[in-house]
């Protein structure tokens, strides 16, 4: 193991950006913001986020000088099933691909608590907030966090990312600066 760089270092772009103060300055683009969670939500891998943040960047210019975008609403069309997902309230199957789907982007397996978590019957008896209350513990076991965000649509769907668990309290200052209502998935919306 190694002991922290605090040397700074522009190609590690968040390592120590909040170190101290955990405060996102005023001076923060938005830009800036989103190139800081798509390193929070792709740990250890770089060239995914840097891909993901070119994606990004084509869906803002697209969009012209429309200054009522919102990032997040970007993000979801750029992350999903790549380093966040977003299904349907009733779509225990989907929840559970998705998340086995990034969680092995780590090598991790979850335990669903079956043998079979496609099996009709478990999914006609269980809902996607009970499985992300399961896929949180079954990660945090491994030092990761399932987060959730507030879709705004009215309970239609169900979004979120993983990241380290030892950047649990950065997400809680990154993610708001964004504009994103973002909870551990124990605490569902």
């Amino acid at each position: 193991m190694n002991a922290p760089d605090d040397e700074f270092d522009p190609d590690d772009n968040f390592a120590n950006a909040f170190e101290g103060s955990l405060d996102a300055g005023d001076d923060d683009t938005p830009e800036a913001l989103v190139w800081q969670l798509l390193l929070l939500i792709n740990p250890g891998d770089e060239e995914a986020a840097l891909q993901q943040f070119s994606a990004y960047r084509e869906a803002l210019a697209g969009t012209g000088d429309d200054e009522d975008i919102e990032p997040v609403s970007l993000l979801n069309g750029v992350i999903d099933w790549k380093s966040g997902f977003h299904v349907e309230a009733g779509d225990a199957g989907a929840f559970i691909d998705s998340i086995n789907e990034l969680a092995a982007r780590w090598n991790l397996r979850i335990d669903w608590g079956v043998e079979d978590p496609g099996d009709d019957e478990f999914l006609a008896a269980t809902d996607v907030p009970e499985l992300m209350a399961v896929a949180y513990d079954r990660l945090r076991e491994y030092g990761y966090t399932l987060w959730t965000w507030n879709t705004s649509d009215g309970g239609g769907t169900h979004a979120g990312w993983i990241a380290l668990s030892r950047d649990d309290e950065a997400m809680q200052v990154l993610a708001p600066a964004l504009g994103i209502e973002v909870r551990p998935a124990s605490d569902a919306f």
